[in-house]
């Protein structure tokens, strides 16, 4: 084997691995991003007056329909950004898309879909742009998706301090 060759396998092995840890590095969510996942979720969005403040399901509005329980859903996160983005048509769940059954891109349905099957969607309170919805998806990986019950430990840790939201939980 020659030097050249040697350098240069070499080198594409270096870029292979940089390539690798760039890409998985890109995917784990920073502090920042899930604080501002959890402020979509909480605000923009207002995920919690179907979902509760917990995502399990305990809405904070009696006037709205009910969410799942986050908590334990099997949703992976590119099903559950599809759901944000898409809705669930006749479970009560918007489309935070603003164009999600314009062109087809949701389900392959358009709103004329929606009205034929006698399904519909409420609006929600505000549209998301992709890059929201992938940061209430990373806000409710980190935090809610897979963590079990809520309980004083957890609460403290979901809101970074022993808010009085927590005290509904033994010490």
């Amino acid at each position: 084997m020659s030097m050249r060759s040697h350098w240069l396998g070499w080198t594409v092995a270096l870029l292979a691995v940089a390539a690798f840890v760039g890409t998985s590095a890109a995917q784990e969510p920073n502090a920042e991003d899930i604080a501002a996942g959890m402020r979509i979720y909480r605000q923009k969005g207002d995920c919690q007056s179907c979902h509760g403040w917990a995502a399990d399901g305990q809405k904070m509005d009696s006037q709205m329909p009910d969410g799942a329980n986050l908590r334990t859903t099997r949703l992976n996160r590119d099903n559950l950004i599809a759901a944000i983005k898409c809705g669930r048509p006749g479970k009560g769940m918007p489309a935070f898309d603003r164009l999600a059954y314009s062109d087809g891109r949701c389900y392959g349905m358009k709103q004329a879909d929606l009205a034929k099957n006698g399904q519909s969607l409420p609006d929600p309170p505000a549209t998301l742009q992709v890059r929201e919805m992938e940061l209430v998806a990373d806000f409710l990986f980190a935090k809610v998706v897979g963590k079990g019950p809520m309980d004083r430990a957890k609460c403290i840790e979901y809101w970074g301090s022993d808010v009085p939201a927590c005290a509904q939980f033994p010490k």
